[in-house]
């Protein structure tokens, strides 16, 4: 019988509810598993007593990145960790999507404003500005050129945090197709979601968002399943390595595909809000990767 953890964090205001965390541990239990839930900052919790330990829901590492990393290393000197330690510390910080870009994935162009830097906002377009580590909108703001001096008030809030921003474009399909999420799990295609725009014209960056509006079911073109799959062949250490991968695509100006962000960490699967039916599928990956 495997014993399984699965890893999340500790409630608070800016947290939302894991609904697919007690499904899973329901699942493994059904199937044999010594399943429980954990949180990843317990210091009560042995990670060594485990065979694999699987993160689920940490989301608030990207508030505490240095300390997240720091403990992902030591689970993994002890146990089987999933995802690996450096896929974690390569995907927390999204100057990765330099690097797909730089290996010919399609993605949104990014550039990175870190404290110190003299900041290039766009004056010509609809551009956004979030933290290079963050997740769930935190910290994230659409501008028009006119709106310069926020932007520049919320960089200046960032930099004293000493958080790295980034700067992209507002890809305007965002309002017209949503955002598509396709996902993987033990290596296979999951299924996908499509969700509407998060960040509505005017909104504070530290303003609470949906994280996921008018979220449905989606069936993803070949066009976007090619983009997903390129996305993930370009993972150091290869794609293979992976037990889940989520891989969030927009249309870009030229009305094709390409890559928002791919999430290795803490994935959101939507099992409980869109998919119940893969539930089984992410079990017996889970399974399968227990030593």
């Amino acid at each position: 019988m495997p014993r399984i953890a699965l890893v999340t964090c500790r409630p608070g205001p800016e947290i939302s509810v894991d609904r697919d965390l007690p499904l899973i541990v329901a699942e493994l239990r059904q199937r044999g598993a010594d399943a429980v839930a954990v949180e990843w900052d317990d210091p009560a919790v042995e990670w060594g007593a485990f065979d694999l330990v699987v993160l689920r829901s940490t989301w608030d590492y990207s508030w505490r990145r240095a300390e997240f990393l720091e403990w992902a290393a030591r689970c993994a000197a002890v146990t089987r960790l999933a995802n690996p330690v450096d896929v974690l510390r390569w995907n927390t910080d999204k100057r990765y999507l330099g690097e797909l870009a730089r290996a010919g994935v399609p993605t949104v162009p990014t550039a990175y404003v870190a404290p110190g830097d003299t900041p290039d906002l766009p004056d010509d377009r609809a551009y956004v500005v979030k933290p290079a580590s963050g997740a769930g909108a935190r910290y994230a703001a659409r501008y028009t050129p006119a709106e310069r001096d926020t932007a520049l008030r919320q960089l200046v809030r960032m930099h004293a945090e000493g958080l790295t921003a980034m700067v992209q474009p507002y890809v305007d399909g965002i309002d017209i197709n949503g955002e598509r999420a396709v996902l993987f799990y033990g290596g296979q295609f999951l299924h996908s979601v499509r969700k509407g725009a998060v960040l509505a014209p005017g909104v504070a960056f530290d303003v609470r968002k949906v994280a996921h509006p008018a979220l449905e079911p989606w069936r993803p073109t070949d066009a976007e399943h090619a983009v997903a799959e390129r996305a993930l062949a370009a993972v150091p250490g290869g794609a293979d390595r992976l037990l889940y991968a989520r891989v969030d695509l927009v249309d870009g100006p030229d009305g094709r595909p390409c890559v928002m962000e791919l999430e290795l960490v803490e994935p959101n699967l939507f099992l409980a809000a869109a998919h119940p039916g893969s539930l089984p599928a992410v079990a017996e990956a889970i399974l399968k990767a227990a030593p």
